[in-house]
């Protein structure tokens, strides 16, 4: 019923704040989230579900779990899956809230661009915001105590910070920018973009997005934009990473024996963690080899009719998170 009402809120306030550079669709639960990108369900190590290609992370060997709960331990099972935890917009037009059916709240100046250089290279700049997306739980699914809790809201969005279109200011908080900038530790990317297209990206490799580019600077500038889609990936990678980074609570760590009985700081992001789903302009796929996508996996791989012009340039992603736990 509160998922019902929230809807319908959203439905009906959506178009008295819609704006003429603002577009965007309202997730619908039922018929826009892939729910086939929740598998593979493990128990333990073994898959309950009846498929073993789905593509996933290690999980603990052993079915059984403790947590030191007070006064009392909790026993139960280890539980992992891959849970929609949160929603990203990336848009040029800045208070636009693609999520939100294409809300404008305030008018800007800071319009997002699209320059080509003489050299013919593109550059471009993004806003973006991040929802918290307990979709599970208002649906009724406690996955055993496991999903996201919370409300639908709003965690984080570039407009109201200083530093997110400002390369300089964002190295206060992401010095190691300044080792990685080079051509040696760039190259490595290439591998990092191979390991993601065929599997996930390598974790060790953190400065780097996979096919997307350069995690640093990490701010709203993409400073080599290959196509909407490519470029839209890249930011939403990028403040995945800057929320973790300095906002571990709205971003924790859900993956491995650590997340068993609670989530934990992950300071520097693992890119394994996640997989994203576009949900905004394309009509979401479902059940297709690229319906939910590791991060830094080629998006030439599918992204073609998913970007168009007038209507089609701003972006909607849900973010699956891995979730291992200790179900009771």
């Amino acid at each position: 019923m509160k998922l019902k009402l929230t809807l319908l809120l959203v439905l009906w306030v959506a178009p008295l704040y819609a704006h003429a550079n603002c577009y965007g669709r309202v997730v619908n639960p039922v018929t826009e989230v892939c729910w086939s990108c929740i598998f593979p369900i493990t128990i333990g190590d073994t898959s309950i579900n009846g498929s073993g290609d789905d593509l996933d992370t290690g999980n603990p060997g052993k079915a059984g779990c403790k947590c030191p709960d007070k006064p009392f331990p909790r026993f139960g099972i280890h539980l992992g899956f891959w849970e929609p935890a949160r929603l990203v917009d990336v848009t040029r037009t800045p208070y636009c809230f693609v999520s939100l059916g294409g809300m404008q709240l305030a008018a800007s100046t800071q319009q997002g661009t699209l320059k080509t250089s003489p050299g013919r290279s593109r550059k471009s700049e993004y806003h973006v915001h991040v929802y918290r997306y307990p979709i599970l739980r208002l649906l009724g699914m406690s996955m055993g105590g496991c999903a996201e809790g919370g409300r639908l809201g709003l965690l984080y969005a570039s407009e109201l910070d200083p530093t997110w279109l400002n390369d300089e200011l964002s190295f206060i908080f992401n010095p190691e920018a300044a080792l990685v900038g080079n051509l040696a530790s760039q190259s490595a990317c290439a591998a990092d973009c191979t390991s993601a297209t065929a599997s996930f990206a390598q974790d060790s490799l953190y400065w780097c997005a996979g096919c997307q580019g350069s995690m640093f600077p990490v701010t709203g500038h993409v400073s080599n934009h290959v196509s909407n889609v490519q470029a839209s990936l890249l930011i939403a990678q990028r403040a995945a990473f800057r929320l973790h980074r300095e906002f571990g609570s709205t971003m924790p760590g859900t993956i491995g024996k650590d997340a068993m009985c609670e989530y934990y700081r992950m300071r520097t992001m693992k890119k394994s963690q996640y997989k994203t789903q576009m949900t905004y302009p394309a009509v979401p796929s479902h059940g297709s080899s690229f319906a939910c996508n590791p991060m830094g996996r080629s998006s030439v791989l599918w992204e073609s009719l998913k970007s168009y012009p007038m209507g089609g340039e701003d972006f909607s992603y849900i973010l699956w998170r891995k979730r291992n736990c200790c179900a009771s």
